[in-house]
């Protein structure tokens, strides 16, 4: 996998970010099944709940676009520092899939991982139906 490609596209993505409120910039690109790319920034809101991270942006272009099938994601933000995303997004991901790849950096180490690794124990499908 081209992890290239997928960085540099989150870095694209991460300068359209509005963060009027935090000054905290986070980009994120998508690689769906299909090979395209679909990219997402931070959007902050004055009412922080309504505030929405770069990765589900980037996960909803996609699914409004059709993908239901995922690959891998790059994250990245402006604080120079590998940036991990929030438990609300690690959620909404897992509804695609554990073994999606995550893909960090901080402009000089690249660290990846499935999600599974950062979301031990999701709350799945399985889950809502009365199963463990």
């Amino acid at each position: 996998m081209n992890y290239d490609l997928l960085i540099e596209k989150a870095k694209e993505a991460m300068e359209r970010a509005y963060v009027k409120y935090s000054n905290f910039k986070v980009g994120a690109a998508l690689l769906a099944k299909s090979g395209k790319i679909y990219t997402g920034c931070n959007i902050e809101n004055a009412s922080y709940s309504a505030t929405i991270c770069a990765e589900r942006v980037a996960f909803t272009k996609a699914i409004s676009e059709g993908e239901k099938e995922f690959e891998a994601i790059a994250i990245v933000s402006s604080s120079n520092d590998i940036t991990y995303p929030c438990g609300v997004c690690r959620q909404f991901m897992s509804e695609f899939g554990l073994d999606l790849e995550l893909i960090f950096t901080d402009g000089n180490k690249i660290e990846t991982y499935k999600l599974r690794e950062l979301l031990p124990h999701a709350f799945t499908e399985f889950e809502t139906k009365g199963g463990r």
